[in-house]
């Protein structure tokens, strides 16, 4: 076969650059090796490569701008793990990349949304499905609005680029805060194939993946890989949760095909399909109880006292990684109605046990033509098809017989004393099985989250030698998401099941939203001298949405307590947005080994519809004859868009030799009408809302030195910021003005070494290590007493010993060797006992969403 065939084309496209030329004089295979440690790839080597084609290859190419740039050219914050790494540390998970990255946060699991992304203390809800993420996730090109593929793993992986601040010209969609972008590996020029064996010991963890990569002919390349995931002890339990699955498992199942066709130099496509199957114990990830101020885990308070459920939660079991999780009580673990007419529910044979299943099936083809030497044309076609459906308890750690009953004392008016009393049998279904020691999980919800996106993104981008270069591109998303759930917000049925059908479930309801959007952009860069380049642009967007509200089932005795007949039908809920992002970077090189650049940003992230509201007689509006009352309820849905205005100023440099590596930046941004959902845990309400204003300061500073002993490189990275409402926000009736962000500490950073050594003939031995630290940060933005995450450190560690050559290897790798857990998000936990009443006190506990614990692997791999 011929190189040129699988020769990547982002290493070739630069080399006809005149960046290149200048580079290469200077020794490109130098600037991969002090660039990063464990260098990140643009694509697999060769095992024999040449020293020609090892300098083409092993260039760090990166697309912050929608072109091949290398890391240390290009006038943006980019922080870069390499394939290599993300092998070597088991890294096969969104959230595993945190620890590699300051100021990224990531929760995965729960309801609505199902995860969360933010970058320095900028994120979107976890909580609504309805909010795309301000930090965009791009996998291989195409940007990807669901949440819920932050619980899907991934590997197999060239490198992930995280890119810091706003991205809106380039990446246009939810990409407000910034970009973390997953690049899976390419078909190689060679026959390769390889694979990974390893077990996990706290987890009970068994993983496998293998991949075969080559040519199958001149002009053709195949890339095969698969990973099977299988973890016991995914969550762990307390002793007491009365729960059947006990610990919770996960198995997942990732399979991917990559085919590269290069059927003439001029013209290239490559076209992956991957394929996601995941199982679990629940939607719940491992969430803990934070017992609040008044030091105690407080009851569920249902039905107005009626039934108080006592809490089985330790309130010394925060960071300690083992939850109380329970199954779904009794009355309430009712067959599901089903999902529309004529179709099942999806959760056949439910009996209380909480579980969890999705399926994805992603593609995307890329398709490149030469149209001259020095225009070329991008087209890049994304499809997600995403079912996900879980059930599980959201009254969380709480929830074990026997409840009881709270009422006013006898001979007392309104306000007076209240007393517990044994279990009222008006709860009727809940009275015939109270006893103690049951499983009293409630507030369960059964979220089927179902997407279909269609994407595609045409570009036009120039390589000229003169001093002028664009890129021109438009961009249209076409997208169709159902939020349909059953839901226990009232907990009935613990009274008696619904008369007519005998479902247990308070109600289901369907909200499908349709999104059309649309966008263009122009980006250019002139060369003022050979030192000075000017580059900016501008994206303009366009996005519709429309939103229907349907309420198939509601049980028999709810209307009267002001919730909506069986039947409802909203009709067509519109919304419509537009956006003008502009970009200016002056970029300033006055040698090879500089690099100082300022940038002014501006970030969007549309508005939209919030999918949250209850089937309640506030819906009764969208009925009215009169048009002003159905304009009034569907504005009270509707939020508004997310926008981001301000600046960086950063340095990139390689010194001694270019030994050393030292980038910093230092940023200012302010966000405009910043997305906000909080959770009312006493009324069971969702509150939506625009922050007025949330300012973000800081700097930012990476280092790496490839010291003089031989295979050893160290790698730091700092962060210093500052972000904090600026003006009156109360989400809660609480003014957060002046407060610093949730998930926004101060200081955070990590270091980290790397070295790698031949012993004997033919082996080698590696060893590694990573300190994260992380100061203080709220993991909340809602209350006086959001969860505070004191300051913290984690450590990983590796160890490895094999052939020289990488043909097999076998390595102990520790991640947060501490056992340090800590919190990701926090908010309200639902039916909180309400003030007023003194029979139990006020309610105060919040869920607070942590790490994983340590990890210790042991691991057998082989790459040919």
């Amino acid at each position: 076969m011929t190189v040129s065939a699988f020769e990547n084309h982002a290493a070739r496209r630069f080399r006809k650059s005149g960046h290149f030329r200048v580079t290469l004089l200077a020794s490109a295979a130098g600037i991969a090796a002090l660039t990063l440690p464990q260098a990140a790839l643009a694509q697999d080597a060769p095992p024999q490569a040449s020293e020609e084609e090892a300098a083409g290859e092993n260039i760090i190419i990166v697309t912050a701008r929608q072109q091949n740039e290398t890391l240390q050219d290009v006038p943006v914050t980019v922080t870069v793990i390499g394939g290599a790494e993300l092998s070597d540390y088991n890294i096969n998970r969104i959230q595993d990349v945190a620890a590699r990255v300051p100021t990224l946060n990531v929760q995965a699991g729960g309801s609505g949304s199902g995860g969360q992304l933010s970058l320095r203390g900028i994120g979107s809800s976890n909580i609504s499905a309805s909010f795309d993420s301000a930090v965009a996730l791009d996998f291989d090109g195409v940007v990807v609005s669901s949440m819920r593929l932050v619980q899907a793993g991934f590997f197999d992986v060239g490198q992930i680029e995280v890119l810091k601040g706003p991205q809106s010209l380039f990446f246009g969609k939810s990409a407000s805060a910034g970009v973390l972008s997953i690049k899976s590996s390419d078909p190689s020029r060679s026959w390769t194939y390889g694979g990974k064996a390893s077990y996990e010991f706290e987890e009970k963890g068994k993983l496998f993946n293998a991949f075969i990569s080559g040519p199958i002919s001149d002009t053709l390349g195949i890339r095969v890989a698969a990973q099977y995931n299988d973890i016991d002890a995914f969550i762990k339990l307390l002793p007491n949760s009365p729960s059947v699955k006990k610990p919770r498992s996960l198995e997942e199942f990732i399979g991917r095909v990559t085919l590269a066709w290069e059927p003439v130099e001029s013209l290239r496509a490559n076209l992956k399909f991957q394929y996601t199957r995941s199982r679990n114990d629940g939607g719940l990830a491992q969430s803990a109880i934070s017992c609040g101020p008044n030091g105690r885990a407080d009851e569920v308070y249902l039905l107005s006292g009626l039934v108080v459920i006592p809490s089985g939660n330790n309130c010394g079991a925060i960071g300690t990684g083992r939850y109380f999780l329970p199954d779904t009580a009794p009355p309430l673990a009712g067959p599901l109605p089903p999902l529309k007419r004529g179709k099942p529910s999806g959760a056949e044979g439910f009996n209380g046990v909480p579980f969890g299943k999705s399926d994805i099936y992603f593609g995307r083809l890329r398709l490149e033509g030469d149209l001259t030497d020095e225009l070329t044309f991008t087209s890049i076609t994304g499809y997600l098809d995403m079912y996900a459906q879980d059930v599980d308890n959201y009254a969380t750690a709480a929830g074990i017989g026997p409840a009881f009953s709270v009422i006013r004392a006898p001979g007392t008016g309104p306000g007076g004393p209240n007393l517990a009393i044994p279990l009222l049998p008006n709860a009727a279904a809940l009275f015939a099985v109270n006893r103690p020691g049951l499983a009293l999980g409630t507030g369960t919800s059964d979220p089927v989250n179902a997407l279909k996106q269609l994407t595609q993104e045409l570009r036009l981008s120039s390589n000229f030698d003169g001093p002028f270069n664009f890129n021109l591109g438009a961009f249209y998303e076409s997208r169709e998401f159902v939020f349909n759930t059953a839901q226990q917000a009232v907990n009935i049925s613990l009274i008696a099941a619904d008369p007519v059908t005998g479902f247990t479930w308070d109600y289901r309801k369907i909200h499908r939203t349709k999104t059309t959007a649309k966008s263009v952009f122009a980006s250019a860069a002139f060369d003022l001298s050979e030192q000075l380049q000017l580059s900016g642009g501008l994206r303009y967007t366009d996005e519709k949405k429309v939103n229907t509200i349907s309420i198939p089932f509601v049980h028999a005795f709810l209307p009267a307590a002001a919730f909506l007949r069986s039947g409802f039908f909203s009709g067509p809920i519109r919304f419509k947005d537009n956006n003008f992002s502009p970009e200016v970077t002056l970029r300033y090189k006055p040698n090879d080994d500089l690099n100082i650049f300022a940038s002014f940003k501006t970030g969007f992230k549309s508005g939209g519809i919030d999918n949250s509201a209850l089937p309640s007689n506030s819906l009764l509006g969208f009925g009215s004859p009169d048009p002003a009352v159905r304009a009034a309820t569907a504005n009270a849905l509707v939020y508004g868009s997310e926008k981001a205005r301000g600046g960086e100023i950063g340095i990139k440099s390689q010194l001694a030799d270019r030994a050393l590596t030292l980038n910093a930046t230092a940023y200012y941004y302010k966000f405009k009408d910043l997305q906000v959902q909080s959770f009312n845990a006493t009324t069971i309400q969702f509150v939506t809302q625009n922050a007025g204003e949330v300012t973000q300061k800081g700097i930012d500073v990476e280092a790496r030195y490839r010291t003089p002993l031989d295979g050893l490189t160290l790698s730091a990275n700092a962060t210093y910021l500052d972000a904090k409402f600026t003006k009156p926000f109360l989400p809660l009736g609480f003014d957060l003005e002046g407060r610093q962000v949730a998930r926004a500490p101060k200081i955070s950073g990590n270091l980290a070494f790397d070295y790698s050594a031949p012993i004997g003939d033919g082996f080698k031995l590696g060893l590694g290590g990573n300190v994260t630290y992380s100061g203080r940060f709220f993991a909340n933005n809602g209350t006086a007493i959001d969860y505070v995450q004191r300051r913290f450190a984690t450590l990983d560690g590796r160890i490895s010993f094999g052939a020289e050559n990488n043909a097999w290897q076998i390595a102990l790798v520790g991640i947060n060797l501490t056992d340090k857990i800590t919190a990701n998000t926090a908010g309200g936990r639902p039916f909180l006992a309400p003030p007023g009443q003194t029979a139990v006190p006020v309610g105060d506990d919040q869920i607070v969403t942590e790490t994983r614990g340590r990890q210790i692997f042991l691991e057998l791999s082989t790459k040919f």
